[in-house]
């Protein structure tokens, strides 16, 4: 099984970065999701990520090669293609009939499945405090969901319809992130994202509707192009930091871009209000974020025995 390098700043700082750009991902899918639909959104994002990393990969002579492939790897690539693929088409769809920071909220499942796959496919192990804090986790999110749901700014059918979305993203994101780490055996992470990449941007394409492209604005064509710039630097990030560190510790960190979202929403929203609507959060709610931090650092932060 793959073992970390043991540079665990490393893995905490691209841990961080990938959280950052996560945590305001949502904010920018949701204001080109006025424009552009679902499919089309993906498969720009998947495109300008995989042409990118191509060009960037070409230059460097790392492109990967055909001999670096065993059986298992193709399977393992496959399944994290298909895995991941899913996860976008689920997120996207959820986040379009809830709002940023309940999807936000709600695809931090994936983290604690990534965190418990460590612990069981890779033998990763929690100490007593690392497990202390995977309770205070849960206990954050039991409070946030409770003042959410009591609290809702959409019909509950469709929040309940959108949430089960994404929870089944969260589900296979989960799934592709272990199949990630093992492929990190024989290929580097960029390899990996560009092989990843371009099979998702083929997946897409049948539905993708080009056209729609060329009528935004130039403020939307900017949003869409961040998105897509997002997609690269962020899982490009999250890559290499499971190269670095344990699978479960960067899972702990990774469940802190909620609360990047909840801050970008309100600084989005005093600025312009018209583009994305504040979120109604009460105490509750916000004690329930902060135990998501304490919970999180918990787990990313103590030595495991």
């Amino acid at each position: 099984m793959h073992q970390s390098s043991g540079r665990w700043r490393l893995g905490l700082a691209l841990s961080l970065l990938t959280v950052f750009l996560w945590g305001i991902l949502p904010i920018a899918l949701k204001v080109v999701l006025q424009k552009l639909d679902v499919y089309t959104v993906i498969w720009f994002r998947f495109l300008i990520s995989f042409v990118l990393l191509a060009v960037y990969l070409g230059m460097r002579g790392q492109l990967p090669k055909l001999r670096q492939l065993n059986a298992n790897s193709g399977k393992l690539l496959a399944i994290a293609t298909l895995m991941l693929a899913a996860n976008y088409f689920c997120f996207m769809h959820g986040l379009a009939l809830t709002s940023p920071a309940n999807a936000e909220v709600i695809i931090q499942l994936a983290t604690l499945l990534l965190g418990f796959g460590g612990l069981i496919v890779f033998q990763e192990r929690y100490n007593l405090q690392q497990w202390l804090g995977v309770g205070v986790l849960t206990l954050g999110y039991t409070l946030f969901f409770r003042a959410q749901l009591t609290n809702l700014i959409t019909p509950s059918s469709t929040y309940i319809f959108g949430s089960a979305l994404v929870v089944l993203g969260a589900v296979v994101w989960a799934i592709y992130a272990l199949a990630q780490k093992q492929l990190l055996q024989s290929l580097s992470s960029a390899n990996i994202m560009l092989v990843i990449y371009g099979g998702c941007a083929l997946l897409f394409t049948p539905l993708a509707q080009v056209d729609k492209i060329l009528t935004l604005s130039s403020f939307h064509f900017i949003i869409l192009l961040f998105c897509g710039l997002n997609t690269l630097i962020a899982y490009g990030s999250f890559a290499e930091s499971l190269e670095h560190w344990e699978a479960s510790r960067v899972s702990a960190v990774l469940a802190l871009a909620p609360i990047f979202t909840l801050i970008s929403v309100e600084v989005t929203s005093l600025i312009a209000p018209n583009l994305i609507p504040p979120e109604r959060l009460t105490i509750l709610g916000l004690w329930g974020a902060c135990l998501v931090v304490a919970g999180s650092v918990a787990i990313a932060l103590k030595k495991s025995q």
